[in-house]
């Protein structure tokens, strides 16, 4: 029995040395095709180089495949079914959906997003199943997590489906700086990451206008500036102008949607080194599947303004050389098909090399962890493999056959 565990236990120490040898992987700052090993020691990348041999070392032939780091998505919504929508979303218990983003954090991370930002969750629930993927309970990628969005009272991160007698409030709902100031530092308490608050309304709430500012300046400010305070970043749910505009002069570090951004506010998002994550593909699923879905028709009208706008936003973000972050607003559509958005970005003007930095580099420094995001020793061994180059073909990012997270192969076709 004593050899048996010494024996185990050996295996288990010789196996935190990896080395994965590739067809070649993408420098995504440059685009350019590298031909080289990469060993992996305790989940981190320690040499990258020609010809490198370990005696002690696992080695992994990837002969046929060419390596990115794993991809980043910057806005998801891991908790919950998203197959409930409108009014039928009332019958789902906080327990219920929790359990669904067990299933939902799989799938994010078997299509090749081994980083994720969950920007928006009840009781705390995007903790505890960030929590659980660390701890090895649960598989799914590394989350940064902001807890419950704040809110105003009837605004787009409250809940507006029921009448006066039947209705409670959302958790992050807040109506005066100082009330702002104590959700940021209860946020920050029971785990949060970051901070993500509405500035106008949303596509799916009820009786809310896109275009309508929601919060005080001031109330914006004491946000920003109580999650700095606290190393926190700021994520800021913007459609409308002048929600967009406040909320970057407040100081937010994102702009998430920025449907109607104009040429001057993206020059300020520009000097101000925030970031626009803009879901350009989400439109065309709330508009082919809403209906049967249950979106209601009041939201499925919204979207057919705000889609096309959006898009065109786009265009002209990434023409004046706006900060884009690749965020796809995941849990409206299905979990997993995140991928599908880097088609819509290069089809409204980016590279395929600007749509991947996107969703790497990008994304990286807008989570505020650069330890990720780029093949480089030092950085965590996370990993997709592809079958032909992605800048030859952006497409082939929806369908990932390799995943490893953190020198743990997760995903091998």
């Amino acid at each position: 029995m004593r050899l048996t565990l010494v024996f185990i236990l050996s295996l288990n120490i010789l196996s935190q040395t990896i080395i994965l040898k590739p067809k070649s992987y993408l420098d995504v700052e440059t685009g350019e095709l590298i031909t080289a090993d990469i060993e992996i020691k305790n989940g981190v990348i320690t040499k990258i180089g020609n010809n490198l041999s370990n005696n002690n070392a696992e080695i992994i032939s990837l002969k046929d495949k060419v390596l990115l780091p794993g991809l980043i998505d910057t806005h998801v919504h891991l908790i919950g079914n998203n197959q409930l929508n409108g009014y039928e979303s009332l019958s789902e218990s906080s327990y219920l959906a929790t359990l669904y983003g067990v299933l939902n954090a799989k799938k994010t991370l078997l299509a090749g997003f081994t980083t994720v930002r969950n920007v928006g969750a009840a009781n705390y629930a995007d903790v505890a199943l960030k929590t659980a993927i660390n701890r090895g309970i649960v598989l799914g990628p590394r989350m940064y997590v902001s807890g419950p969005p704040l809110g105003i009272t009837g605004g787009h991160c409250d809940n507006n489906l029921l009448p006066h007698e039947s209705s409670v409030p959302n958790q992050g709902i807040v109506d005066s700086p100082w009330e702002a100031r104590k959700k940021v530092r209860t946020n920050r308490k029971f785990g949060a990451d970051l901070i993500k608050f509405c500035a106008t309304g949303g596509v799916m709430s009820k009786n809310t206008d896109v275009n309508a500012k929601q919060f005080t300046f001031e109330e914006m400010k004491a946000i920003v500036d109580e999650a700095h305070n606290n190393g926190m970043k700021v994520a800021a749910h913007a459609h409308g102008l002048e929600g967009i505009k406040a909320a970057l002069n407040a100081g937010v570090d994102s702009i998430e949607h920025a449907s109607f951004i104009d040429e001057e506010t993206i020059l300020l998002a520009i000097e101000n080194n925030a970031y626009l994550s803009m879901d350009i593909y989400v439109s065309d699923y709330i508009l082919g599947e809403g209906v049967k879905k249950g979106v209601l028709e009041e939201s499925l009208n919204k979207e057919r303004v705000v889609g096309k706008t959006q898009r065109q936003n786009f265009k002209k973000a990434v023409k004046l050389g706006a900060n884009i972050t690749f965020g796809t607003d995941a849990g409206i559509f299905d979990h997993g098909d995140n991928g599908k958005q880097f088609v819509y970005m290069v089809e409204w003007g980016m590279s395929p090399l600007e749509a991947v930095q996107a969703a790497t580099i990008n994304a990286a420094k807008l989570i505020g962890d650069e330890s990720i995001g780029r093949i480089l020793i030092g950085n965590k061994a996370d990993f997709i493999g592809l079958d032909q180059n992605p800048l030859n073909s952006i497409n082939i990012l929806e369908e990932v056959p390799f995943v490893m997270k953190e020198g743990k192969i997760v995903k091998s076709e």
